[in-house]
């Protein structure tokens, strides 16, 4: 028996897997998805959405790809697994999506493939749509040129390519290194979290499609839930998921707040402003110490301990780091077509 049984469940309710068939409309998601669809069906070119760490976004990436009629639209995702990948690759890897048959490795003859292929999409009556997720990792000068010079692609009429980016804050500093492609942003959107309704809402509509018969949190268990989570998706699946696990093993009927609040600490959620906490998260870990460079917080240690021991030199240099082995490309074109392949 496992806790599906126990809860007379047929399937995982809480699974962070981006599972199409889970997908909930709440408010913030359906206000994004209109403003996204937007941008596809009028072609304004560049689409933005920002949200923090665990917010669904990848879940809305694929809702709106799955929303985009194959009979009006030639539409692609792409999934961006490494901050190496080079201009080069990212281009070939967007005519690839687009149906461009054997890229060339040479830049031009690249681009003049891609813009032929957009304009036979675009003479079949079909919008071209790129929809780009992790896009804060894209962050190079170089990067946001080769978008800007792709939205630069249009005929008399319309332009030939939409791009939409989903990612974390970062990316508005990414578009930030090349003004242009800022200014080219048509809409942008904040994906916010789920507030205390939303969050009951979210899990009743997740145990439904479960195939659940019964509620098994109580009213007060759901409302720690949302405490401890901060609204956000993610983290409601993990602590709902532990909380089932934990329940079958108490052999509990129900889950109740003090469990959620167990559950909560033991996997280090405290309840504590969560929307901090994500974004310290998200912070670079190289970041400088307050009051000086990589070394200020060193040298002010050194003297603490012994204010009049005289000023000694710097402290011994770590050892060498080995050097990075060199990004191979073709390393992530195999792993984005094994995510491809139908499973």
């Amino acid at each position: 028996m496992t806790y599906l049984d126990y809860y007379e469940l047929a399937q995982e309710p809480f699974s962070n897997a981006p599972v199409s068939r889970f997908y909930f409309n709440s408010p913030q998601h359906a206000q994004a998805l209109v403003r996204l669809t937007h941008v596809c069906a009028q072609m304004k070119g560049l689409g933005i959405l920002v949200g923090d760490i665990g917010a669904g976004k990848t879940t809305l990436a694929r809702r709106l790809l799955d929303s985009l009629p194959e009979s009006e639209y030639e539409a692609a995702l792409l999934v961006i697994i490494h901050s190496g990948v080079t201009a080069q690759w990212l281009l070939k890897r967007i005519a690839l999506q687009l149906g461009v048959e054997a890229p060339s490795e040479d830049k031009l003859a690249l681009l003049g493939q891609l813009y032929q292929r957009l304009v036979k999409i675009y003479e079949q009556g079909k919008k071209a749509v790129v929809l780009i997720d992790e896009a804060q990792m894209l962050a190079s000068r170089e990067l946001m040129e080769e978008f800007r010079g792709l939205l630069n692609l249009e005929v008399p009429e319309r332009k030939l390519l939409s791009l939409i980016f989903f990612g974390l804050p970062e990316i508005e500093q990414n578009l930030k290194l090349d003004p242009p492609l800022a200014q080219r942003v048509a809409v942008k959107y904040r994906l916010s979290h789920l507030n205390a309704e939303s969050t009951e809402a979210y899990i009743k509509h997740r145990l439904r499609l479960a195939g659940a018969s019964r509620m098994p949190f109580t009213a007060e268990a759901v409302q720690a839930v949302h405490r401890f989570s901060g609204g956000t998706p993610r983290v409601i699946n993990t602590l709902c998921d532990n909380a089932l696990f934990e329940g079958y093993v108490a052999r509990a009927p129900v889950i109740d707040e003090q469990m959620i609040s167990r559950i909560s600490l033991e996997i280090g959620l405290d309840g504590q402003d969560t929307a901090l906490a994500q974004q310290a998260a998200i912070l670079p870990a190289h970041a400088p110490a307050e009051g000086g460079g990589p070394s200020g917080g060193q040298a002010a240690a050194a003297n603490i301990s012994n204010p009049g021991a005289p000023a000694r030199g710097p402290a011994p240099s770590a050892p060498p780091a080995e050097p990075k082995r060199p990004l191979d490309l073709s390393e992530i074109d195999r792993y984005l077509a094994g995510l491809a392949k139908p499973s």
